[in-house]
């Protein structure tokens, strides 16, 4: 599914030239001033071209050496990135409408959270925070991203910087890096759910994934629930989780307004709760092997359980327990205890196999992370402000797809050379 993408010399993007603008013209046909048509344009093909660094410097000085533009190719380039007013929010529609058109099987809309190292104070929303891209607490940026994972590739949908309430409590720093008035903090389940209410207006479908970070969070499971969206997601082992076919007690007769009531408002006295650690222990003699797909190294197995159970946020603060939904839990082998849990809503008639096949299917991301930041430059900008970070990162989620798209139509047959 993930064979490595062939980046371009100058020969291959001018052959593919006439295929790019096509693109381009479809996704970002929002950008019209001919001006910042151009320098988009240019700033795509910088992205693709081979080149270690994809900050505006070194793109400035591969893009005129090539194309022998009599303009100054940095200071258009970058005008065009950190002071043109265009919007990159249009540009990103334009782009989620364009991938769902053609990337039409069913897949995965998978969350996450990656870090860009930044050195200094300046750049916008870089602090001293956690970033499991490093591994641990340093100096950096860190986006919200959505992914569309299809059973052959995995493109970008949208990444939104977080900015921690050390920014967004200094009003005039926010002003100097270009943040606008109307953005205030917040966490970053709540940009993950903006997200994917976004994708799904512009058409795109697909079971939701998100590790522990997002799946712990009670309201942003609660909310994909009242949105309708499927789901597996990580969580932490602390969560507490009733049988499913516990009686909680009477439920209130219907009033005949309204959806008629399935749960009590009060939860019967002697209920026990256990934290899903707890739980899987005490159930470990359910658990068996299970192989979900072929890796590198041959069939990708450990040990599996899953039962059907009630989410019981606050049960020991009188919170009736929430409906039923599979906890899924991993026990390798080698552990002395369970590894990994997931809370998912897929039907109640789930196999194993397909639960961990889903809860598993987020791998591809890392791949995808490695070509956006390696080979693209995802995290190569280094100006300082939100206007020029956005534009940056939408452009490169455009270059991104585009690339993918060759892939396949390569697949087909449709593009040579």
């Amino acid at each position: 599914m993930l064979d490595k993408i062939s980046f371009m010399d100058a020969r291959k993007l001018k052959k593919l030239q006439t295929e790019l603008t096509k693109v381009l013209d479809e996704v970002a046909g929002t950008v019209r001033h001919p001006r910042q048509r151009r320098w988009c344009h240019t700033y795509v093909r910088g992205i693709l071209l081979d080149g270690q660094r994809k900050s505006i410097e070194p793109m400035a000085d591969r893009l005129q050496a090539i194309e022998q533009g009599d303009e100054d190719y940095e200071q258009a380039l970058q005008q065009f990135i950190n002071q043109s007013p265009w919007d990159e929010q249009a540009v990103l529609d334009g782009l989620q409408r364009w991938i769902g058109q053609r990337f039409t099987e069913e897949g995965f809309l998978i969350l996450d959270d990656t870090g860009f190292p930044k050195q200094g104070t300046h750049s916008v929303g870089v602090a001293r925070q956690y970033t499991g891209t490093l591994g641990k607490v340093a100096s950096c940026q860190v986006a919200v991203t959505l992914q569309l994972g299809t059973p052959r590739e995995v493109l970008g949908l949208d990444a939104r910087l977080y900015l921690p309430e050390s920014w967004t409590d200094e009003p005039a720093r926010c002003e100097k890096s270009g943040i606008p008035e109307d953005v205030t903090y917040q966490p970053k389940w709540q940009l993950a759910l903006k997200m994917l209410a976004r994708a799904r207006a512009n058409g795109l479908r697909g079971t939701v994934l998100a590790d522990s970070l997002f799946g712990s969070v009670t309201p942003f499971r609660e909310q994909l629930d009242r949105e309708g969206f499927r789901y597996c997601v990580g969580i932490g082992s602390a969560l507490a989780v009733i049988d499913a076919e516990t009686d909680l007690g009477p439920v209130a007769p219907y009033s005949g307004r309204g959806q008629p009531p399935k749960r009590p408002q009060k939860v019967r006295d002697g209920i026990k709760a256990l934290n899903v650690k707890a739980w899987s222990i005490e159930h470990q003699a359910d658990f068996r092997k299970v192989t979900w797909r072929e890796g590198t190294k041959g069939k990708m197995a450990s040990r599996f359980a899953a039962w059907r159970v009630r989410p019981a946020h606050k049960h020991g603060m009188g919170r009736v327990p929430l409906p039923a939904c599979w906890l899924l839990a991993e026990w390798p082998n080698a552990s002395e205890q369970p590894a990994k849990y997931f809370f998912s809503n897929l039907p109640a008639d789930t196999s194993l196999k397909r639960l961990v096949a889903t809860a598993k299917s987020r791998w591809p991301i890392e791949h995808s992370y490695r070509e956006l930041k390696d080979e693209l430059g995802l995290d190569h900008f280094e100006g300082r402000s939100w206007r020029g970070w956005h534009h940056h990162v939408v452009l490169v989620l455009l270059a991104y797809a585009f690339l993918q798209h060759l892939r396949r139509q390569r697949k087909k047959g449709a593009l040579t050379g």
